[in-house]
């Protein structure tokens, strides 16, 4: 373990469910459907399933004075309409997202045994299949990609009964939740849905950190999910800028997230750091 991960806040059992690495990058035209099956041959063995999914709109972080009740948070664009491929692996924990103009890589949960692989071994991946895609780009004269945005997006399943009971409790889960009321008219909310956004220092990007209630597709349980996004610009197209800003927005998600939850569940989950 670096010294820089040593210095962020770590658990012995996260409740992370899934996590994405996305680059985004200006469309490359000359794309089209029959390179999905061409860079699928040199993937395959890793990666033998796929699944066809509407492709996700481009979103580019925005600064500057906004207007009164026009927040400059994330804008999306319509591109050229196009599909996404799923490259999954075999037991489909391993995912390789590809669009004209977006490359992720995604781990998740799907029977809830999976032991959450680590941010290094999850970045090892998107670092590797970033090459061979770009490789496979340079192969079919295709073009280089010129990356706007990257993301680091974690999704978090926090289960009742473990540390709170419902969402009068949710001051148990969220460290600014008060749970109080001015008066006793109001009983505890059923329900909280909620949204909180935080800028990076020097317009690097933001975190944008989403609360709501979800039914788990794996067990049909309701939990509350708690998702963190880091989006931002790097300086430039090259690895050690994009990865670097990889590096920054998990710093974000993880930092963020132990700021955002409370200290009694960091003992349920068993932070170390």
């Amino acid at each position: 373990m670096t010294s820089a991960e040593s210095a962020l806040p770590e658990f012995n059992d996260p409740p992370v469910n899934e996590t994405a690495l996305s680059i985004q990058f200006a469309p490359l035209e000359k794309f089209g459907l029959p390179h999905y099956g061409l860079y699928w041959t040199k993937i395959r063995s890793d990666f033998a399933k796929f699944q066809t999914h509407v492709p996700l709109l481009s979103t580019t972080e925005q600064f500057g004075e906004a207007l009164p009740g026009q927040p400059q948070f994330g804008i999306q664009f319509i591109t050229q309409p196009d599909v996404r491929i799923w490259f999954l692996n075999d037991s489909g924990s391993q995912i390789i997202q590809v669009q004209r103009d977006r490359f992720v890589h995604n781990w998740r949960q799907l029977t809830g045994k999976e032991k959450y692989p680590r941010y290094p071994a999850v970045k090892n991946t998107l670092q590797k299949e970033w090459a061979r895609f770009r490789e496979f780009l340079k192969s079919e004269d295709l073009g280089t990609p010129q990356v706007n945005q990257c993301e680091v997006t974690y999704v978090n399943h926090i289960d009742y009964k473990k540390g709170w009971n419902d969402y009068g409790d949710l001051n148990k889960v969220i460290a600014a939740w008060s749970g109080q009321k001015s008066g006793d008219f109001l009983p505890s909310p059923e329900k909280v849905n909620m949204d909180a956004h935080y800028l990076l220092p020097n317009k690097l990007g933001r975190l944008h950190i989403s609360v709501l209630p979800v039914i788990r597709g794996r067990d049909l349980q309701e939990v509350l999910q708690i998702t963190l996004t880091a989006r931002g610009a790097p300086q430039s197209s090259q690895d050690e800028d994009v990865l670097g800003w990889i590096d920054l927005g998990r710093e974000w998600v993880v930092k963020g997230f132990a700021d955002f939850t409370n200290d009694a569940m960091h003992r349920i989950w068993g932070r170390k750091t």
